[in-house]
Order: structure tokens, then C-alpha cells, then sequence
């Protein structure tokens, strides 16, 4: 089972600075919905992994987040793509949860839920916290995206020593790149995959 861990706020739709609260507010980063069907396309299988605070802050409800993500599934069903499950952390900083990004909970949910072999698995996060989880679930490969808040962290990663193995401007430059290297690891090496 070829596994790829997305977060969701800034990796597949736009931070907001008041979060997103309702489906209203949720806004498709571009090429996000056609990389995810590039992913559906190769046989990965696409997992959510986010921290949604907007619960335990009481801005929105248990209900409103599941009919967001219903509706994200619904929305990238339509499009060619596919995710598989959507894992959430509902708690604030403050309450010092294993499953709130960068503890890896949510991916240990994962793996027990699917039986994977993490070291097989790929991750793509915006933020430093996303490299941490990554890194301490044993993910395989790391992706760090330049969009949401990836410029920030791209810095913050460079001075925590948190290195991403591949840093991308969005989801469909991470896909592709993911995509390549398998394809090169498996050719000869003076040959080059082209990106379908």
C-alpha cells in the first residue's frame, strides 16, 4: 500500500489567519486538486494528517469540521483523486496531547488502522511541525512545500537542523518530484523519468 500523509491547511487549501471554521471558507490551493488526482493516478493512497484547534477553542464544532472534510473528499472524488481517511487533532497547544503536529499520534493512528510500514511512507507538511512529526513517525520521505506557511519554515528547518529531503513550491511540484524519484530510483541512472 503506497501511502503519502498530507497536512491539510496549507498543503491542500489556504491558511486563513481567523482559520477555517466552515466549508464556506475552505479555498482549494491551485493544482492541489489536480495533484491529488496525479497521486490517485499512481496508486497512493492519500491520508490527511492535521491539527485543527478549532475545537477545543470552541470556534466551530465536531460537525462542522467532519462536514468540511466530507466535503474536501467529495470535491477531490470529483476531480479524479481520492483520500483515503482524514486524521484530526482537536486539542490547543496547551493541552499537551500526543496527537497534536509535531508528535506523531495521528500517524501511529495510521499505521495501526492500516497496518503500514511507516519507513515506506511519505509525508508533504508546510510547516516545521510537520517535519517534525515526519521525522519522528519515521516516515521515509519528507516533503516541505513552499505554500501556507513553508517560506517560514523552510528557515525555521535550516536553523533547528530539520532537514526536509526535498523542498517544492506547492502539492504538484511535491508530487512530481515524489513521483520522478520513485521512477529514477527503479531506472538506470543516466536516465531521467519524465513527469507524466
Amino acid at each position: 500500500m503506497k501511502v503519502i500523509f498530507l497536512d491539510r491547511d496549507g498543503v491542500i487549501n489556504k491558511n486563513r489567519p481567523d482559520y477555517v471554521k466552515r466549508w464556506s471558507e475552505f479555498e482549494f490551493l491551485p493544482k492541489s486538486l489536480e495533484a491529488l488526482q496525479l497521486l490517485a493516478s499512481h496508486g497512493y493512497h492519500v491520508i490527511v494528517i492535521t491539527n485543527q484547534s478549532v475545537i477545543n477553542r470552541k470556534m466551530t464544532t465536531k460537525e462542522a469540521l467532519q462536514k468540511i472534510h466530507k466535503n474536501m473528499a467529495e470535491a477531490v472524488r470529483s476531480h479524479g483523486g481520492a483520500i483515503e481517511a482524514v486524521y484530526d487533532c482537536p486539542h490547543a497547544p496547551e493541552d499537551g496531547c500526543s496527537c497534536r503536529k509535531p508528535e506523531p499520534g495521528l500517524i501511529y493512528q495510521a499505521q495501526a488502522d492500516y497496518g503500514l510500514q511507516l519507513s515506506e511512507t511519505c509525508m508533504v507538511g508546510d510547516s516545521l511541525k510537520d517535519i517534525q512529526c515526519a521525522r519522528r513517525a519515521g516516515c521515509g520521505k519528507v516533503i516541505l512545500v513552499r505554500t501556507g506557511h513553508g517560506q517560514e519554515a523552510q528557515v525555521l528547518c535550516q536553523e533547528g537542523d530539520m532537514a526536509p529531503d526535498h523542498v517544492a513550491d506547492d502539492l504538484m511540484a511535491a508530487v512530481r518530484w515524489l513521483l520522478g524519484e520513485r521512477s529514477e530510483s527503479q531506472a538506470e541512472p543516466k536516465k531521467r523519468a519524465h513527469s507524466p
